[in-house]
């Protein structure tokens, strides 16, 4: 028998839970829908909250060829001969097919260029799911021609829907005499997770036709039944999840146990190393800028090393990321910088900081009048370097930290503030 969750999987966007502000009567893919027209997308959200499904519903509801990749087994091969695939099916359909990659963030450079051309050719439409964040897993070639929608955690009242509507409508459960007296361990437990949430449900029911679902019967099912760490499912994004966010909050003692629970897991040590070199920079960046070359030096000793021994590097590298300060102030200001530059794009460099190697150039004002910073006291000018238009403009504002308090102090005192 299949499981609850994929007995329960809605068979219209009628029946959809979740995602109002896309699927309201004025979201955008509702409106997309009705235009029967959707573009290629990246959709972002947390495990269980319906990117599978809402990829399926939307080639149902535009009655278009579907195609599935998962980014964990599928190659450069794979791809290209879904695309071959995709091709001639396009003779004998007016629409062209949408292909959904699950994961698309595991698919390496080589295998998101394979994409690249047939989306740009509209060969077919691309549904890429993806649990981190496009921006840094997705290649920009194919980012760009892709619209992002952002799907949110299901809330409360989502979930306790999808409870009683499974009691009330699914052909097995409907057949038991199911009461939920409380709903606080099994909510807690699935952490907004649609498919973890269906897993409880089915595991507390499961057995006796009489069952009185409390919070006491779902946290002795789940004591009884905790899973293994699973690399490629999706404890492995919950454990990765909760490692960064200890580190981010200075806890050495979780950070080292959501560690542990990964190298007992046979997790990639790359895959580990990788991501504390970008919180390095993310969450600690100039708060305390060695922790990047702490970082950076952690992975490529755990390439050269490897396991047993990379568990001690590994261990020295958390604790010192966690135990630092924090500071997120390089992070907003190139997210303010690209903001600008995609509102308004990229604006007339001012005449004097402008290059010129030629005489014609330097007829035209090219560098004329530009100050040589280190000629003068504390190798310092004051004079505008960004676009006219962006003038007083500021992107980086130090965060609350004794580095940073330095380097707020310090550019102070060179702008006589």
């Amino acid at each position: 028998m299949q499981p609850l969750a994929e007995r329960m999987r809605p068979k219209s966007i009628g029946e959809y839970v979740g995602q109002t502000h896309l699927l309201g009567e004025k979201g955008a893919l509702t409106q997309a829908i009705a235009q029967k027209f959707v573009p290629s997308m990246i959709l972002w959200g947390p495990p269980g909250v319906g990117k599978t499904t809402l990829a399926l519903l939307l080639a149902t509801a535009l009655d278009r060829p579907f195609y599935q990749l998962s980014a964990i087994s599928a190659g450069v091969k794979d791809v290209r001969d879904t695309i071959e695939k995709a091709e001639k099916d396009r003779f004998f359909s007016r629409a062209n097919p949408i292909l959904f990659i699950d994961e698309i963030h595991r698919f390496n450079k080589a295998q998101q260029d394979a994409l690249l051309g047939a989306v740009e050719k509209g060969v077919f439409t691309l549904i890429g799911a993806t649990t981190e964040n496009p921006s840094f897993e997705v290649i920009s070639a194919l980012l760009s021609r892709c619209q992002v929608y952002v799907l949110k955690t299901l809330d409360e009242t989502q979930l306790k829907g999808m409870i009683d509507h499974a009691i009330l409508h699914d052909d097995f459960l409907k057949k038991k005499k199911i009461d939920v007296q409380d709903y606080d361990a099994i909510l807690r437990f699935s952490g907004g997770d649609g498919r973890k949430l269906y897993n409880i449900l089915e595991l507390v029911a499961a057995g006796d036709d009489d069952v009185t679902i409390t919070n006491e019967l779902v946290v002795n099912a789940i004591q009884q039944n905790i899973a293994n760490y699973d690399k490629g499912g999706e404890q492995h994004y919950d454990i990765i999840s909760a490692f960064i966010k200890s580190i981010r909050g200075s806890n050495p003692d979780a950070a080292l146990y959501y560690l542990a629970c990964m190298l007992e897991g046979g997790e990639d040590l790359k895959f580990i190393a990788r991501r504390l070199v970008i919180l390095a920079s993310e969450d600690i960046g100039l708060a305390n800028p060695n922790a990047i070359l702490m970082a950076q030096t952690c992975m490529q000793a755990v390439q050269n090393v490897g396991m047993p021994e990379s568990r001690i590097i590994l261990s020295q590298c958390v604790i010192y990321l966690a135990t630092s300060a924090k500071s997120n102030s390089a992070y907003v200001a190139i997210e303010k910088a690209l903001a600008e530059v995609r509102k308004n794009g990229v604006q007339p460099v001012p005449l004097h900081l402008r290059n010129a190697p030629t005489k014609l150039m330097k007829n035209l004002d090219y560098g004329k009048e530009y100050q040589y910073a280190h000629n003068f006291e504390n190798n310092f000018v004051d004079i505008n370097f960004l676009p006219k238009n962006l003038e007083g403009t500021t992107f980086y504002e130090p965060s609350n930290n004794p580095n940073e308090e330095k380097i707020k102090q310090w550019m102070a005192f060179l702008r006589k503030e």
